[in-house]
């Protein structure tokens, strides 16, 4: 605990990677020494609750067992309010495959000092050394997404700014001016979602250049016959659909057209970030393209169709 008798929480949600908890969060604990650390184990199996259980209990960790799969966001939205209700005012949000030190913690929360609204980010680089995030913006022409190094080739383009889930310092003032997570993202897609949130809200979004963290990203849920680069079904399905949820929360309705009408070339460059081979060897990309393209309509045509309702409502 700080000087100032503010407590700080290691949030971490885990999805079968109870080995990733004993080789990261258990190393970042003992280095950085935070007052509180909770985990949310969204179930697998039982032999890994069972596993994720003994570590808990092993390092002093707080363990949230959710009966079902509460996605990313529901997991973050349990582990923060287990946090809060244990005093933190805190919270360092950190996916199983990351690691930081002292020092990068102590610079994240330096950066929220005198700045309490601040949604902060460290620079993150794989183990290799090479940059994973330093910053990234959505493009509200199409909705493409991309990092702050290629602003420089798209000059003029209208952006907005949003910091990756995988590693987050926000205040408890923060998180209650935002009201947390947006569960009906379930995966990906909801850190783009809450730092809009976090500016609406009267906040900043930083990257806090004096923090580094390495981000080890795994395949933790690639399917039979995808290759090494290829992603899981449930990568490309949610990040086809939730990009037009995206759309249909913060554009208005000249926007959810625009994206609308970029749905299935946006869902083409999901699906080949795993490669061309994959398409010959592997139903995955194919299905999350046909689900994804299918449910981001209906998201688009919903938003369409409650706007035409409360047009004509209105007009009675």
């Amino acid at each position: 605990m700080s000087a100032d008798g503010d407590a700080w929480a290691v949030v971490v949600v885990n999805y079968g990677s109870s080995g990733l908890l004993e080789a990261n969060l258990a190393e970042v604990a003992a280095d950085t020494r935070p007052d509180i650390v909770v985990v949310v184990d969204n179930p697998t199996t039982d032999a890994e609750r069972a596993r994720v259980r003994a570590l808990a209990a092993r390092e002093h960790w707080i363990l949230i067992e959710p009966d079902a799969n509460a996605g990313f966001g529901g997991g973050v939205n349990l582990g923060v309010a287990a946090a809060l209700e244990a005093g933190a005012t805190g919270i360092l949000l950190l996916n199983p495959d990351a690691r930081l030190g002292a020092d990068a913690v102590d610079a994240l929360r330096a950066a929220t000092l005198d700045e309490p609204l601040a949604l902060c980010a460290p620079r993150i680089v794989t183990p290799s050394g090479s940059v994973w995030f330093a910053g990234a913006d959505v493009v509200l022409a199409d909705g493409r997404t991309r990092g702050h190094a290629k602003r420089a080739r798209h000059p003029g383009e209208e952006t907005w700014e949003w910091l990756t889930g995988a590693c987050l310092w926000f205040t408890a003032e923060l998180w209650h001016a935002t009201g947390g997570f947006d569960e009906e993202y379930f995966l990906y897609w909801e850190d783009v979602d809450f730092s809009r949130r976090a500016v609406l809200a009267g906040g900043s979004l930083r990257v806090v250049g004096d923090a580094l963290a390495v981000h080890d990203e795994g395949a933790t849920h690639r399917g039979r016959g995808q290759s090494a680069r290829s992603k899981s079904e449930t990568y490309y399905y949610f990040n086809i659909r939730n990009r037009m949820l995206f759309a249909n929360r913060h554009l208005d309705d000249e926007g959810v057209r625009r994206w609308r009408a970029g749905i299935a070339a946006s869902a083409r460059e999901v699906i080949l970030r795993g490669g061309r081979a994959q398409l010959l060897t592997s139903p995955v990309p194919w299905r999350a393209y046909l689900r994804g393209t299918r449910d981001a309509r209906r998201i688009a045509d919903a938003s369409r169709s409650a706007q035409t309702g409360v047009g004509t409502a209105a007009s009675r």
